[in-house]
């Protein structure tokens, strides 16, 4: 019997479907957005207001959110977001500053200025969600630090009676853009340790937010296969994709790392394929990234037409794949009849 608190329960099933998959849409960008859409009406990245950077979330949130279970934001641009959002929709809020701290080594996060665990639910979170940066092949003084930033923060969470999501996405501690045939052999030792730190009970995470262990551009056979040296072929992803089912007792969902909305699905049914006991997504710029220059260049208006059209079909298209092997987030306790309220 695993034993959870009344108000992390809520949390949960706040941010699920009536199944217990968890089909949330992810639209806390922020340093990657504004770049984005200044790149895209070219302009500089002074001239993207937050008044834009709000509208843009609104109308991706008011839009999609009749389609998911719940929809990610942050607290910078996102609250009146937030307000609009479906009301079938729960909220997560993010707790981390966009980026992460750039003045030494080792991708320190940094919170946002007079938040915290108890503010976000203020705000109206149902969730708390923190981006890690992380490796387990740095620095082990870096990592200890981050160890010990998410044991303060899973203890916010225990004390506000909140459910936490980690996300944790990987990097390359040598220094490279973790693009190449290297990095997508390390890739799965990434993952998949970084599961197995982070499941560890003194960190009190609740939902572990995570990447797709393979990096797919280099997987013999797939859509996205770049036609040059393959790092796995498909039975060797599935054999890592089921480690990665096996390496946790805890729920876990899958982000997109910015991938389009077709090669992400694809990875999403070589998960299923597998038998990967995963518990949805919290999927952002696969469903909206596409509608960036639409707005860049009609605004709000044609953004929200955009959506409508190929935004929902986007989004229709995942929720079809997730419902055909995405599992409730209590199935990795055995089933709601296996859990114990305290």
């Amino acid at each position: 019997m695993v034993k959870i608190s009344k108000g992390k329960l809520k949390s949960l099933e706040a941010v699920s479907n009536k199944e217990g998959v968890i089909t949330a849409a992810a639209m806390d960008q922020r340093g990657s957005l504004r770049k984005s859409i200044a790149k895209a009406k070219g302009v500089s990245e002074a001239e993207i207001t937050p008044a834009m950077m709000s509208e843009f979330k609104t109308v991706v949130t008011r839009v999609l959110t009749p389609y998911a279970s719940a929809i990610l934001l942050d607290p910078e641009f996102g609250l009146e977001a937030s307000r609009r959002r479906s009301k079938n929709a729960g909220l997560l809020l993010a707790y981390e500053k966009t980026g992460y701290d750039a003045s030494g080594p080792g991708r320190i996060p940094t919170f946002l200025d007079g938040y915290s665990a108890k503010r976000l639910r203020q705000e109206g979170a149902d969730c708390v969600k923190v981006l890690l940066y992380y490796t387990p092949f740095d620095d082990p003084q870096v990592n200890q630090k981050k160890h010990e930033i998410m044991e303060r923060i899973g203890k916010e969470c225990e004390k506000e009676d909140i459910a936490f999501f980690l996300e944790f996405v990987g990097y390359d501690p040598k220094g490279g853009e973790g693009k190449d045939l290297e990095y997508a052999k390390l890739k799965p030792e990434i993952v998949i340790r970084s599961m197995e730190e982070f499941s560890k009970e003194k960190y009190q995470v609740d939902v572990l937010k995570v990447e797709i262990p393979i990096d797919v551009k280099f997987l013999k056979g797939s859509k996205a296969f770049n036609g040059q040296e393959a790092a796995y072929d498909l039975e060797t992803a599935r054999a890592i994709f089921k480690r990665q089912s096996e390496c946790t007792a805890k729920p876990f969902i899958y982000l997109s790392a910015g991938v389009s909305d077709d090669i992400f699905r694809e990875n999403l049914e070589l998960a299923i394929s597998a038998g990967v006991n995963f518990a949805g997504v919290l999927c952002g710029r696969a469903t909206w990234k596409d509608g960036i220059p639409v707005y860049a260049k009609g605004g709000g208006s044609a953004l929200e037409a955009w959506l409508l059209d190929r935004g929902v079909k986007n989004i229709q298209a995942l929720n079809q794949v997730l419902a055909k092997g995405a599992r409730p987030w209590h199935a990795k306790y055995g089933g709601r009849a296996n859990i114990s309220v305290n």
